[in-house]
């Protein structure tokens, strides 16, 4: 059989295509229903099959369409009364959707549309006219035929729970956008030079939220851990922006040494996912290592233990007797003032003392973290303070964090 002959038995055949596949009384009943509309309501092949592909088990509803209107000898409409032809045009936005695709990496998708409200008005009254029930809306229609073209052209897949990414596409506004899922991280790093502040201060301009002056990163400097760290990733990741979660925090001066402060980041708007990233990352003073994607980043304080390096100065001399009372600190709950007279509690684990001089000394000491160092030492809103204990006004000269434990 040639070409020719192939076509013209399939058009004078396909008609019969589901004769001996669905419930011959369901179909009836679909063209009663069907002639019924044709008298005051033309419709495209995909508006009519979606009308009966739920109740007739039949998945394509432009193959249903065709059918039905085969069966009962009707033209094609120059105009759907429903979409108005944009169920046939629909090729137009999946090329919008390759187009503004084509720098971001991602193997999941989503789709939404916003249609004029005139389109779901026209829908409603032809399911309210005849009763229908159960039938697949004209936005999953748009939604479905387009995931699946798109799906087809650059073969990556529908998710409907977790996308790398979302288009949105404007019917009536004629415009498509994409917007992949943020990226989150966990990492922890470590800090071997001092000066170099923890955090960075936001754009003056857009207070972080970002805008043109800070390129919207909501940055505008790259010279602390959070500077450094946001700036490797975004430019590793293509990211917008990269917020970071911080579990604890030091001075500027402070060294993190040992395993290294644990935080996690958020990449807003990334444009590469798949990136395979050193087990350590050297950023000029900042090592960051253990590096991986989470799932969700903590919405609770993370709990957390420390153990920390102190060097303290106290105006007076000390006597050893007052030393002794210091190292039993361990005994007891350190009691922390914030604002509105709230009340938080932490506990010391060890304390180790090395005596430098009458006025000086060291402490090593292993504890809960959250405890405003500077201001356990000098006893400012905080009970009992090295100072009250010593009695005698103590100043934190420096600490350094040498262990960081989560503990939840």
């Amino acid at each position: 059989m040639c070409v020719q002959q192939q076509i013209f038995f399939l058009r004078n055949n396909r008609c019969h295509i589901y004769d001996n596949l669905v419930d011959k009384k369901k179909l009836a009943l679909a063209m009663e229903r069907a002639r019924i509309i044709f008298r005051e309501h033309p419709l495209c092949d995909h508006c009519l099959g979606r009308m009966f592909a739920e109740n007739l088990g039949v998945v394509s509803h432009k193959k249903l369409g065709r059918y039905i209107r085969d069966k009962l000898k009707k033209k094609q409409p120059k105009s759907c009364y429903i979409c108005k032809n944009l169920m046939s045009n629909l090729d137009l936005h999946v090329r919008k959707m390759i187009e503004i695709s084509k720098e971001y990496q991602f193997s999941t998708f989503l789709i939404g549309a916003i249609l004029q409200p005139s389109i779901h008005d026209r829908d409603d009254t032809i399911r309210s006219e005849l009763k229908l029930r159960g039938i697949t809306g004209i936005k999953s229609e748009v939604t479905r035929e387009m995931g699946r073209s798109f799906s087809r052209r650059i073969r990556v897949k529908v998710d409907y729970q977790n996308p790398d990414v979302v288009f949105t596409v404007d019917f009536k506004k004629d415009y498509c956008e994409i917007k992949p899922k943020a990226i989150l991280l966990q990492a922890r790093y470590t800090k071997n030079i001092r000066g170099l502040p923890q955090k960075q201060r936001p754009c003056d301009q857009c207070d972080g939220k970002g805008c043109f002056v800070c390129d919207f990163h909501g940055i505008r400097e790259f010279n602390s851990i959070e500077g450094k760290v946001a700036k490797f990733m975004i430019e590793k990741f293509g990211a917008q922006q990269a917020k970071i979660t911080w579990i604890g925090s030091e001075d500027e001066s402070s060294l993190v040494i040992g395993n290294g402060r644990p935080f996690f980041v958020k990449l807003v708007n990334p444009h590469k996912r798949h990136i395979l990233l050193p087990k350590k990352i050297d950023l000029d003073g900042i090592l960051m290592h253990g590096m991986r994607t989470i799932t969700k980043i903590p919405s609770d304080p993370v709990r957390f233990h420390t153990k920390v390096a102190m060097e303290i100065e106290a105006e007076n001399e000390i006597s050893s007797g007052l030393f002794e009372d210091l190292v039993n600190l361990k005994e007891h709950q350190i009691v922390i003032y914030e604002g509105s007279g709230h009340k938080n509690k932490r506990s010391i684990y060890s304390i180790k003392l090395t005596r430098e001089s009458g006025r000086s000394f060291k402490i090593m000491m292993e504890s809960d973290g959250g405890i405003p160092l500077k201001r356990f030492v000098a006893g400012q809103e905080v009970e009992p303070s090295i100072s009250s204990i010593l009695e005698t006004n103590c100043k934190c000269k420096l600490f350094d964090f040498h262990k960081i434990t989560v503990t939840r």
